[in-house]
This record gives structure tokens, C-alpha cells and sequence, in this order.
């Protein structure tokens, strides 16, 4: 409808306002009516201009009436005081200045005022109640749902009233509270999550869309697998900080991901004491572009440190993560350096020139089937480039140095595992020395990290598929980016050298499910739109991942996730010598002696579904 024609109907129905103030006013037969009518009428014209003047000035006609909102209501309130307030103010200089009347009496005014106000809303919300009644009538509307009752479950509805375009009907609310349960919101029942299964059969919900800013992450998953398991797709509302103005539109409401399945709420540290690890400190990060060491550097910008020297031999990647500090202000802080851990020369210039006070080493190779066919390589980067990085620490006598190792570390079935275990007993050995504290920090699967699973499986249901699983039984643990990376700091911290770090990573995940409800979540069926294939293990892949071998045993620490695993002890001059035994090994790229001699400085090593297996029989 155009806007002039809303103007006309608000000004009629200030003059239906004015007459019902009359009519409130003059109530009773005996009251001179008659003798008001002449006053009502000259004053008529005036308060027409009035009114139209503050409906212009505040610009309460220009709202769409069928999405009248709060800000709505805001003006109609503001133009609708101003001009009573200049009523009042015409009326008194009249009667003082002109000719001694009133424009209308105080009565009628403060009447008309509270009748006007409400006659202009209720005009509004019966608009908006009628339009919303409407689309509840229309036969396509998707029933659906909405997690959470509270100020973004009602924003959420609001929004799906609003636009039609989604083709929504909310019929129902859902809370893990219960004492909201059987309670109506808007006219929309509330029940608790646990009778959520029971809903979803009897109503035929076809959508939920989960409205809470911070849910608890266990029940939201139980939320998400009832839909799943009822082929009832699941949507996000996005953050309120990415909200326009204060509001979301439809096409900001997303699919689940499958992170929203499998993390778990978040550790909480205390950033205050770890201020006074990291404040003014010069600290190196290694594999600085990685998916780890990119968010170790991000997490300590938080800080004050003196200098955060961000280090790799992948240019790309390194640049891209400059232009994002330098974005958010923060690339003075920061120094880049292009090195490869296996160059010691480069390295022991970085270390001379830089004098970095700590040190977080994430530069390593990690994919298990590469380094499998490339034992040599693994050994010059993970082992070798760790060396050197302890013995660089060592020489120039670096506060404390955190190697990042991984749960494939613990009783390695493969090259890339033994590798990285190696490396573990290096630095645990050189704390031996007293001279810097080496700490270990050990975790599983990252989700969203470079390589993982989850971008692969990604990628494949976005090219139709197969969806490839090597072993049904296979199992891994996960955890965020953030969540690892907070793990790090928090170790740096809590150590006092010699420990390997481990972390409650709660309970394992099977890949074959997690390939299902990834293929639910993209609203595909499986074996109908895509297939899932089983590949068999790659070679040196584990079913089920560890934290700790069975020789070692933890002791608490003062956070109840995070452990320390007890590990035996090995002596710093034997270990070095076995690894420059190890290293000479390169250059004749003989992977048969390569292997046999990792096997022989870490003996809990037994290769599986690898042709080293040949090794463990001799």
C-alpha cells in the first residue's frame, strides 16, 4: 500500500479519536454537546495539520504496517506526544493571545491523546495479526520448529512471519527448561527437548532451526541426532554479531555443520594468569601459516608479547595470515620469517638475531599414508627439523620450548607416528640439561584442520560422491582448533619442563557415522543420492587412536581436562646419537634401514598393514 495512503488513514483515525474524546467527554444528554461542535469544528483544521506535521516529522507512516516492530511503536509513540505537547501549546496561546477560547478543552485533549495512541497501534497490530494468521492458513507452509524459547526463539519467529519467502509455519517451541514446558508463547506451545522424538512423529515437523546464543553444546547435540534420525533438517541462526542493525534475515539461517555435532564445550582457562606468561616476551612459532601454529599466533595477539616471530616455509599461506593480522591492526607486533626447520644455518640465524624468549614448535609433516611411502622426508622434518629447533633452544637458552605432537605418537603404528615420538623423546631427554624446559603437548584430531577428514568428506558430498571410509570400525577423537590451541598455551604455562600434556578429549567418534550424519546434514539420503564406500585401512592407519601407551599411567594437574602422562626417562647423549645415526640414513634413502632403525630407538613402534611389517618378525 503507498505510504501517503497510511498517512491518510492515520489522520483519519486521529479524527475518529478526537470524536470518541467528545463523545467520552460529553456523555450525557444534559452536557451542551451542540455548543462544543462550533469549537470542534474551527479547531478541526488546525489539529489536522498538527497531527499530519508530526506523523511527517517523525516519519510513523513510513513502517511497513504487516512488520510493525518495536521501533515502529517507538515513533508512533514519539509523534503522537509532540503533538498533543503542541496542541497544548496552540491551545494556550489562543486562549491568552487570540481570542480568549481554547482550541479544545484540556479534557478532550489528554482523552484524545491516549485514545489516539491506542487506536493507531491496535490499527497496526491487527494488520500485522491478520497477515501472520494468513500465512498460518497457507497449505506449502513447512512445519517447523524452533530450539529455544527465549529472546532469539521469539526474534526467530518473527523474522520467519515477517519474510514468506521461507515458507515456514512455526508449530511448536522447544526448551531444556522444564519449567517452561506446557507453557504458550505467542500463542505457540513449549515442550521439553525429551518429549522432542515423540512431537517430531505425531506433527510431522519437516524443519528445526535451533534460535539459543550459547547452547549447552551435549544437549544441542541430542537435539540434532533426534532430527536426523526423523529426516527433520536442522538450521543455525547466525551469532548476533553478525546481525544487520540489530537483526537477522532468512538467508543468514544456515545448515548445521557437523562441528556443531562433535565439539564439545569449550575448556576454560584463565587469560589473566597467562598474561604474565606471554606479556613481553620475544616467542617463535613454527608451522606459523598451519592450521595449529596460525591459531597459537592469533590466540597470543590477545597478549602484550614483545615480538611474535611467525615462521614457515610455505610463502602463500604465510602471506595470507600477514594481510589477516595486518586487517586487524596487528602485524607490528608480529615478524615473518621464511625458514625451513631442516636448514640449522637459517635457523641459528633466526635465533641469533630474534633471541626468541619461548618457543612453539608446529612445523611437521602429519599425513600418515605420505610419510608411509616417504620415511626419509619424515625423518628430516619431523625428527631432524625438531633437533634442530631443541638444540637451537638449547645454545641460546630459550625460557621454555612446547613441541606440538599428536595421539598417533602414542604406541605409532606408522612412520609419521614414530616420527613425531621421537621428537617427543629428543626434547623430553634435552630437559635433562637444565637449561630450557621442553614440554610436550599431545591431542587428536583437529576439526577444520588442513587435511582432515571432515573437509575431505566435504568435498566429496559436494562432487556427488562416493563418501570413502576406510574401515567401518575406525575411530577418532576430535576437538577445535581453538580448544587445542588453548591446550598449548595453557601447557607453556603449567609446566616446569619434562611433561607430555594430554587432554580428556571425551569419547571417540566413529567415522562411518560421522560420513552418515554429514550426508543427513547436506539434506542427501544415503544410498539413494550418494553411496559411501569402504576403501580398507591405508597403510600404517590405526582403528583407534591413543593418548597414552600402556606403560605410561597420567597425574592430575589443577584443570580436571588436561593431564600429564608419566613417561619413562631416556638418556639425552644416547637418544642424540641414535637420532644422528637416524639422520645419516638420508642420504641413502634406503627406507628399509630407515624404518628398521625408528623401530629400534622406539620399540613399542609395530607397523600396521604396512610393508614394515616384515620388520617386527625379524
Amino acid at each position: 500500500m503507498p505510504r501517503w495512503v497510511i498517512f491518510l488513514l492515520d489522520l483519519t483515525i486521529c479524527v475518529i479519536a478526537l470524536l470518541v474524546a467528545y463523545f467520552i467527554r460529553f456523555d450525557s444528554t444534559d452536557l451542551p454537546f451542540d455548543q462544543e461542535f462550533d469549537i470542534f469544528k474551527k479547531g478541526l483544521p488546525i489539529y489536522l495539520l498538527i497531527r499530519g506535521a508530526s506523523f511527517f516529522l517523525f516519519r510513523s507512516y513510513k513502517g511497513i504496517i504487516r512488520h510493525t516492530s518495536a521501533e515502529d511503536i517507538k515513533k508512533i509513540a514519539l509523534s503522537v506526544t509532540f503533538g498533543t505537547i503542541v496542541i497544548v501549546i496552540i491551545s494556550f496561546i489562543k486562549h491568552e493571545w487570540w481570542d480568549s477560547h481554547y482550541l479544545f478543552p484540556s479534557s478532550i485533549i489528554m482523552v484524545e491523546f491516549f485514545v489516539c495512541t491506542f487506536f493507531l497501534l491496535v490499527f497496526r497490530f491487527i494488520v500485522k495479526l491478520m497477515y501472520t494468521e494468513d500465512l498460518k492458513k497457507e497449505k506449502d507452509l513447512v512445519p517447523t520448529i524452533i530450539y529455544g524459547s527465549g529472546i532469539y526463539g521469539v526474534i526467530t519467529k518473527h523474522t520467519i512471519e515477517k519474510e514468506a519467502n521461507l515458507a515456514g509455519r512455526v508449530i511448536c517451541f522447544v526448551d531444556d527448561n522444564k519449567k517452561k514446558a506446557a507453557k504458550t508463547l505467542e500463542g505457540i506451545k513449549i515442550i521439553h527437548s525429551s518429549q522432542l522424538d515423540d512431537f517430531i512423529k505425531k506433527s510431522n515437523a519437516k524443519k528445526l532451526i535451533v534460535a539459543i546464543k550459547n547452547p549447552d553444546k551435549s544437549k544441542k547435540r541430542a537435539v540434532i541426532d533426534i532430527c536426523l534420525a526423523n529426516d527433520v533438517e536442522v538450521l543455525n541462526v547466525p551469532s548476533p554479531t553478525k546481525w544487520i542493525n540489530g537483526e537477522f534475515t532468512l538467508n543468514q539461517i544456515k545448515k548445521v555443520h557437523i562441528e556443531d555435532l562433535l565439539g564439545r564445550d569449550s575448556i576454560e582457562l584463565a587469560p589473566d594468569r597467562l598474561a604474565n606468561e606471554y606479556n613481553y616476551k620475544t616467542i617463535l612459532v613454527t608451522g606459523a601459516a598451519g592450521s595449529i601454529g596460525s591459531e597459537i599466533v592469533r590466540q597470543l595477539t590477545a597478549y602484550t608479547p614483545e615480538k611474535i616471530i611467525i615462521l614457515d616455509q610455505a610463502e602463500s599461506p604465510l602471506y595470507e595470515l600477514e594481510m589477516e593480522l595486518k586487517e586487524k591492526g596487528l602485524l607490528e607486533m608480529t615478524e615473518s620469517v621464511i625458514a625451513d626447520i631442516r636448514n640449522v644455518e637459517r635457523l641459528r640465524n633466526v635465533f641469533k638475531t630474534l633471541q626468541p624468549d619461548l618457543v612453539f614448535h608446529a612445523a611437521a609433516y602429519k599425513h600418515v599414508p605420505l610419510m608411509e611411502n616417504n620415511p626419509s622426508e619424515a625423518i628430516i622434518t619431523n625428527v631432524l627439523g625438531s633437533k634442530n629447533l631443541v638444540d637451537l633452544a638449547l645454545e641460546y637458552e630459550v625460557e621454555k620450548f612446547v613441541l606440538i605432537s599428536t595421539d598417533k605418537a602414542v604406541n605409532p603404528t606408522n612412520v609419521m607416528g614414530c616420527s613425531k615420538r621421537i621428537a617427543e623423546i629428543y626434547a623430553q631427554s634435552a630437559n635433562q640439561l637444565n637449561k630450557t624446559k621442553f614440554i610436550t603437548t599431545r591431542f587428536g584430531n583437529v576439526l577444520g584442520s588442513n587435511g582432515s577428514v571432515i573437509p575431505l568428506f566435504k568435498k566429496q558430498i559436494a562432487n556427488g560422491g562416493p563418501v570413502t571410509v576406510t574401515d567401518k570400525r575406525i575411530t577418532r577423537f576430535f576437538m577445535t582448533i581453538p580448544e587445542a590451541c588453548q591446550l598449548v598455551l595453557e601447557a607453556e604455562s603449567m609446566g616446569n619442563g619434562g611433561e607430555i600434556f594430554v587432554f580428556d578429549m571425551g569419547e571417540s567418534v566413529c567415522i562411518y557415522d560421522l560420513a552418515k550424519k554429514m550426508i543427513k546434514l547436506s539434506g542427501l539420503e544415503l544410498g539413494k543420492d550418494i553411496e559411501i564406500k569402504i576403501t580398507g585401512l591405508r597403510p600404517g592407519e590405526k582403528l583407534y587412536e591413543e593418548l597414552l601407551t600402556n606403560e605410561e599411567n597420567t597425574q592430575e594437574t589443577h584443570h580436571p581436562q588436561i593431564l600429564i602422562a608419566r613417561v619413562r626417562n631416556y638418556d639425552f647423549n644416547e637418544v642424540s646419537e641414535k637420532i644422528n645415526e637416524l639422520t645419516q640414513l638420508f642420504d641413502s634413502q634406503n627406507n628399509i634401514q630407515i624404518v628398521k632403525l625408528m623401530k629400534d630407538i622406539v620399540p613399542e613402534y609395530v607397523s600396521n598393514n604396512s610393508i614394515y611389517e616384515k620388520l617386527d618378525n625379524q
